[in-house]
This record gives C-alpha cells, structure tokens and sequence, in this order.
C-alpha cells in the first residue's frame, strides 16, 4: 500500500506531530467516554496535522488501541475525511454499502467495522479533527438524537481540547494536566445525566 494513499504506521510519525501529556490524557478520556456512551466496538480521535494535510490517530479506545495511536493517512480519504471537510456529523450504518469508507485504511488498522457515526472537533471557525464511534449499538446508528449527541460531546471535546492547549504555555503541566481530566469529567457528567441505559455491546 502507498503511504500517499493508505495509513502510515505509528513509527512513521515523529514526536513533534503528537499531543503533548495533557492533550492525550484529555483525548483518551473522550474516546473512552464515547465508547461507552454509544456502546461501541472502538472509538478514536484524528487531529489534522495542517502541515502535512493528514489525520493522525491521538487517541484510541477499544479495537486497535494497541498500535493505532500516532498513525497517519491522508486528509481528504474516507469518511473522517469527509467530516473534517464538511465540518457535519453523519452516520453510516452499514458500511458495505458506503462508498466513500476507506476499506483499505480500515484494514490496515486489523480491523473493519460494520457501521460507524463520526462528528467533528470544531472550535470557533476550524475543525481540529474528527470523533468517530465504531460499531456502536444498533439504536444509536439508526437515531437522529444519538447523532446530535455525538455531535454536541464532540464539539464541547474540541473546546475543552482548545483551552488545553492555549493554557499549555501559561501553566505548569501539573495544573493543565488537571484542568482537562477537569473539564473532561464536565463533559461526561453532562452527557450521562440525560442518557438513559444503554445495553452493552456484543462480544
């Protein structure tokens, strides 16, 4: 597989293209959060590295939590691609039948899923990336609300992601580390108050 066309290994990507400590911390909640909202597979989080026009993997959840993370593939392939263009939310419930999902990056990754909802991370007039959910319960794929709920989480992700990192030069790493595991538990704790139960995931 071309690496101008498919998904660049973790090894590939070089330090400087990685979030810092806080940044991963803060990430990593995200997509546990919205794993288990959504009871899915695997959840992760594709910042757009603007220089290169690509999207790396910074956080992952589930499914290809192992080697994912610090993966790379180009901007403007597949549904994340499509997402991070547009700047819209959307839902794909059965990805066979999909053509714009980039089968080849999926099974570069080990593994392909059946369904997927994605949101962007948008902050003011810039979309830092994209929140996808894999194979998430059968009630959320078919559900307008569930969308909008992944859209909101992943808009109010960006933000708190934002003043993360503009306060990463003001503060001392003890005290930006805290204010996003803060501002994450804010998030949560809003989300799962008005979310009723969700039955767990298969498997």
């Amino acid at each position: 597989m071309s690496q101008s066309h498919g998904l660049v290994p973790a090894n590939g990507a070089g330090p400087a293209t990685r979030a810092g400590s806080a940044e991963r911390d803060l990430l990593q909640s995200v997509v546990e959060t919205a794993r288990a909202i959504f009871g899915a597979a695997a959840s992760s989080v594709l910042l757009h590295d603007r220089d290169a026009d690509e999207l790396v993997f910074q956080a992952v959840a589930g499914e290809g939590e192992e080697a994912l993370v610090g993966s790379r593939f180009p901007a403007g392939r597949g549904l994340a691609g499509w997402v991070l263009v547009s700047g819209e939310p959307m839902v794909a419930d059965d990805l066979k039948q999909q053509g714009m999902f980039a089968r080849d990056v999926a099974r570069s990754t080990g593994y392909v899923p059946d369904a997927l909802m994605a949101a962007p991370l948008a902050h003011r007039d810039r979309v830092l990336g994209v929140l996808e959910v894999l194979d998430p319960v059968e009630q959320s794929r078919s559900s307008l609300s569930e969308l909008d709920l992944l859209a909101l989480f992943a808009r109010q992700a960006a933000a708190a992601l934002a003043v993360v990192t503009e306060r990463r030069e003001e503060e001392t790493p003890t005290a930006v580390r805290t204010r996003s595991l803060e501002l994450v538990t804010a998030l949560r704790d809003v989300l799962l108050d008005g979310l009723p139960p969700q039955a767990p995931h298969g498997g």
